[in-house]
């Protein structure tokens, strides 16, 4: 009780004065006093520091809507960048199988590099028994190759050159060897080879299966389709069979990649209007919002 009541042990170093039994107030009063006196210095400094803290969101307010504004330009740039440019974010791939299919030269267990995933497992496999059967007897080896695109020549001719001449260096080591070559996004192939080969083809299939069997069926995206039937064909003029022909070359269907003039301006407007409302969108209504903010205050 006497530690409850007692002024010097609850505030020891202010009311060392107030101890003495003349001046000091009666203890049941003493706590009471105490507590009042305290609160008013903080009361004091809220209210003094109030009027100072209301000004700081006014004060920083443009800078953060400007801050957000770059963020958000910032972004809209990266997004239109990656959508309106795919061609840079697969140009390295098709450029690394392109390299890797002349590096790693010929397949050693089967007659078909499917670089660009087109062909099925069935379509390999009867590939696989068609031609190793020809090359047992004919002693003529055949390989197909599909890519999806072309970077590094201008066409499939100057591709398949490229691989006969990589994978078989020498005219001994080539000289009855074919290259079959297929480019899905072109929708084109070619068909080279050795002098063997070539001679054992004949100039009439090598130019019916370029022009008939490899573009046409690659247009109708029948690919499997493309590199059976050219194996068969190829396969017939070998053995010395008929012609067993290609598909019929269906009128206007084979499209053109590049768009036309009118398409491209067409393009260009919509693309051009769709990016001045969002640059507006991102000035406009930060600065409308801010305003508008300003005014209520």
């Amino acid at each position: 009780m006497e530690t409850i009541l007692s002024s010097q042990s609850l505030f020891p170093l202010s009311n060392h004065k107030a101890s003495s039994p003349t001046t000091s107030p009666s203890p049941s009063l003493q706590p009471r006093s105490n507590f009042v006196f305290l609160p008013k210095p903080i009361t004091s400094n809220l209210i003094k520091k109030q009027p100072f803290q209301s000004l700081k969101p006014s004060f920083a307010l443009p800078t953060n809507w400007f801050s957000y504004a770059q963020q958000g330009l910032a972004a809209l740039a990266l997004s239109l960048a990656l959508n309106f440019s795919p061609v840079l974010l697969s140009s390295g791939t098709a450029l690394a199988s392109e390299f890797d299919i002349l590096n790693d030269g010929p397949p050693k267990e089967s007659y078909v590099v499917d670089d660009a995933g087109v062909l099925s497992r069935v379509t390999k496999s009867d590939l696989k028994r068609l031609l190793s059967d020809l090359e047992s007897r004919k002693n003529i080896h055949i390989n197909f190759i599909t890519v999806r695109k072309l970077t590094s020549k201008a066409d499939a001719f100057e591709y398949a050159d490229q691989v006969l001449e990589r994978w078989y260096p020498t005219i001994e080591d080539g000289n009855d060897k074919g290259i079959v070559v297929l480019v899905t996004s072109q929708k084109e192939g070619a068909v080279t080879g050795g002098p063997a080969f070539v001679q054992a083809v004949g100039d009439t299939i090598l130019d019916a299966t370029v022009s008939e069997n490899l573009p046409v069926l690659a247009t109708e995206e029948k690919y499997n389709e493309a590199i059976y039937s050219s194996a068969k064909r190829l396969v017939a003029a070998i053995d010395g069979l008929p012609d067993p022909g290609g598909p019929q070359v269906k009128e206007n269907k084979r499209e053109s990649n590049f768009k036309s003039k009118e398409e491209t301006d067409e393009k260009r407007g919509q693309f051009t209007l769709v990016v001045g409302g969002l640059l507006v969108i991102a000035f406009v209504v930060p600065m409308a919002q801010y305003y508008a903010y300003v005014s209520k205050k």
